[in-house]
């Protein structure tokens, strides 16, 4: 069913006959920096505006809105292609990628809201002078800061800028889900904010007001705004070269390093039965963010598959600088919301971790490990992602619920 952090798989370059190839092939927000000029920014405005059909012929085929053709043939599995096909993307089968389409009907399947969490022992914990301590406190107002303009900026990114670039549908259907799910998790952020009566702007607003924060959010516009301009189109090894760098950076480094250092601290609050409606919220998003992770892993390793010309040494260099900045920030980011040891944790522990966790990521798209030896201080964490949670159904949803239609009753 769900897989939390797949296996790097090898895989065969993809031959006609097979419509198929393996996930991970080859083993492999607006302007957060005020001191940015707007009139410098391509994005500016909120992440750039709506995306226009190409106008250039190369593109045609890539929007879905393009003139219908009386008469014309019946798409092949062999037409389809991850970037720049040229097929009718109003078809979505016959399949191509039928893990796109089975990780599209996982989201379904694992869907949840989140007012169906209980907020109401949180909020006693909270409202109690003695609850928490002023450290674990900052740890849960600056992750809600953290993670709501996160996925703010994920949802414009997909919305704006790596759907128009994306040219197959049954990878298309996967990213309305996510796209979904992003609004969904700002939604849990907002839920929890009001629930605990928090301030709504300080935390909304902390991406332009802590430091930490904002040089994470800052560091990933540096690459959206070159595919989220309506001008920018694919087909050019140079440009194609750009959508992959910026997949990684959103899927590998935002969502797959980024969230962890955020991810840690609040379910060691769980882990000592506290604030335990965040702790769950918590859970269900960091299902979701896995899988997007994992989505957009598989969809980077299709394209170095299908364009192996653009997976150079200079490239890999390029790409291996990027998870080191983000591994850097990450940690930064650690030490600026743990100024002292809180939960059991401590803030060089995170250096470790994330190190351990950059060299997961550089294995899952084929890059060598950056940091030889890291290992895994929260081994807790491989469990929380891994394992079922069992609970009383009748005081709150197991974290591996489905929808009725998905459930097996075998």
């Amino acid at each position: 069913m769900l897989n939390w952090d797949d296996e790097p798989q090898a895989a065969a370059q993809p031959k006609p006959a097979q419509p198929q190839v393996a996930p991970q092939a080859q083993a492999g927000l607006q302007a957060v920096a005020a001191s940015q000029p707007a009139a410098s920014n391509p994005t500016a405005g909120h992440l750039g505006a709506v995306a226009h059909p190409p106008t250039n012929p190369g593109a045609a085929g890539a929007t879905g809105l393009d003139e219908v053709e009386m008469g014309a043939s019946r798409i092949q599995v062999d037409d389809k292609k991850i970037i720049n096909c040229k097929a009718d993307l109003n078809q979505l089968v016959p399949f191509k990628y039928k893990w796109a389409w089975e990780k599209y009907l996982d989201g379904c399947a694992n869907h949840w809201m989140p007012n169906e969490i209980s907020m109401a022992a949180d909020l006693a914990t909270w409202q109690d002078p003695n609850g928490l301590t002023e450290d674990e406190r900052l740890i849960i107002k600056r992750s809600l800061g953290f993670f709501s303009s996160a996925d703010s900026l994920v949802a414009n990114n997909l919305v704006l800028a790596v759907y128009r670039h994306i040219t197959n549908p049954e990878c298309r259907q996967y990213l309305l889900r996510q796209a979904f799910e992003e609004a969904l998790h700002t939604h849990a952020y907002q839920y929890c904010v009001e629930s605990l009566g928090l301030d709504e702007a300080e935390v909304f607003n902390m991406y332009r007001e802590v430091p930490s924060i904002h040089d994470k959010a800052a560091w990933s516009l540096r690459f959206t705004q070159d595919i989220c301009d309506p001008d920018f189109h694919t087909g050019t090894a140079e440009t194609d070269q750009k959508l992959l760098r910026d997949l990684i950076a959103f899927y590998v480094v935002f969502e797959g390093i980024f969230f962890y250092v955020g991810f840690v601290q609040l379910l060691s609050f769980g882990r000592r039965n506290k604030m335990m409606g965040v702790t769950e919220q918590i859970q269900y998003i960091m299902r979701d963010e896995s899988m997007h992770m994992n989505f957009g892993i598989d969809v980077i390793n299709q394209i170095k598959v299908e364009n192996p010309h653009l997976w150079t040494e200079e490239f890999k260099e390029d790409v291996a600088q990027m998870l080191r900045e983000a591994t850097e920030l990450e940690i930064r980011y650690a030490h600026d919301t743990m100024p002292r040891g809180v939960l059991g944790l401590n803030a060089n522990m995170f250096n470790e971790y994330m190190k351990f966790i950059c060299n997961r990521r550089c294995q899952q798209i084929g890059i060598n490990p950056l940091y030889p030896g890291a290992t895994n201080p929260f081994p807790w964490m491989s469990e929380m992602m891994d394992l079922k949670k069992e609970k009383n159904f009748f005081e709150t949803r197991v974290t591996e619920y489905q929808t009725g239609g998905a459930l097996s009753w075998d």
